[in-house]
């Protein structure tokens, strides 16, 4: 098993000169700073290119859609195991460690879990004890593989001034049902460190929000270690100050900051999907180019600079042949947001973020 594996990384580093050249991954540069992970799909595993790719620049995983509820626990009384445990296999495997993502979002959740036999709307009770159960499930099969969960995701709005979405968990439980959830999570691996995941933590308004629910977590002694700013960013966004604020606020509370889903769109963000389909070509210009390094340099350098706090980096896909952003949130848009291209060569980016 040891020599396929090998031969899987040989097979990835012939794909270019420039590629070969590159002696030293990611994980290796950033040594003494903190692990560099990337979101992967089961299919990966059986990937040469993919496979070899991530062991030879990354030394931390997240499932980036195997464990979200929908996907693991689709009915009540049914499981859908095997994606979820041919990553965690992998990263056991080959020594990598593991983020697991995550436990409690009102999207990607499948509707068993808010009615009843009847179509009904559930009680309190009734969603509590099915959170209960979900995350005693998940978390204890993965015990000792994963060593920090995104226990509540995104469960704080863009505008406006309230601190709590409005979603069905909200609506059905109230505002406990995120201590909850920790707690369970908590009761179910005390070993592992647990976080609150979210976007847009650079908007001064959300992210006044989001210190506000996990001060208040941390205020009752809820079990919570660390904030997770997701880094869906873009050309323009965020600037080194705001992301300095963001990371010194939550490390104010003694929690950790990791960067969990980390992309730079070459496209404005946005955080609402579109109804149109683009039908066009996107190209990828040199002024694009030019900007994206430029980002890429800054965000590094600050992360870098307050590596004390920064606990991981996770990069958000592989390499730009394929991410989530080729169709969010304009479906059928090609976008160019990471540090390998679709040939997973290394783009400049990539030299900007390990040539310091």
């Amino acid at each position: 098993m040891k020599n396929k594996h090998l031969l899987i990384l040989l097979l990835a580093l012939m794909g270019s000169t420039t590629f070969a050249q590159t002696t030293k991954g990611l994980k290796d540069y950033y040594k003494k700073y903190f692990p560099i992970g990337v979101a992967v799909a089961p299919r990966m595993m059986d990937d040469a290119a993919e496979s070899g790719l991530i062991l030879a620049q990354f030394n931390s995983m997240t499932p980036e859609n195997a464990m979200k509820m929908g996907p693991i626990h689709p009915e009540e009384n049914r499981y859908n195991w095997a994606p979820a445990d041919k990553i965690a296999d992998f990263a056991v495997q080959h020594g990598l460690k593991m983020r697991g993502h995550t436990l409690c979002w009102h999207s990607q959740t499948p509707n068993w879990l808010f009615k009843d036999s009847n179509g009904a709307t559930v009680s309190k009770e009734v969603l509590l004890a099915r959170l209960k159960q979900h995350i005693f499930d998940v978390v204890g099969r993965y015990k000792g593989k994963i060593y920090v969960w995104d226990v509540v995701n995104e469960a704080v709005p863009d505008g406006g001034t309230d601190i709590y979405r409005k979603s069905p968990f909200y609506e059905i439980i109230g505002p406990e049902y995120i201590e909850k959830a920790f707690q369970y999570a908590h009761e179910a691996d005390p070993k592992a460190l647990l976080f609150y995941n979210d976007y847009n933590t650079e908007n001064a308004s959300k992210r006044d929000r989001i210190y506000q629910l996990v001060k208040g977590l941390k205020d009752k002694g809820v079990p919570i270690h660390g904030v997770g700013l997701q880094g869906h960013w873009a050309l323009t966004e965020p600037t080194a100050e705001e992301l300095k604020t963001s990371i010194k606020k939550f490390a104010s509370l003694g929690l950790q900051v990791q960067v969990t889903e980390l992309d730079v769109s070459v496209h404005p963000k946005e955080h609402e999907r579109r109804t149109e389909v683009f039908t066009g070509k996107v190209e990828y210009t040199a002024e694009m180019e030019a900007k994206q390094v430029a980002q890429y340099k800054m965000l590094f350098e600050v992360l870098r600079k307050h590596r004390k706090a920064v606990t991981s980096v996770t990069f958000w896909n592989l390499s730009d042949k394929s991410t989530w952003l080729d169709n969010f949130p304009v479906r059928g848009r090609k976008d160019y947001p990471l540090l390998f291209d679709g040939n997973y060569q290394p783009k400049k980016a990539f030299f900007a973020v390990t040539k310091w």
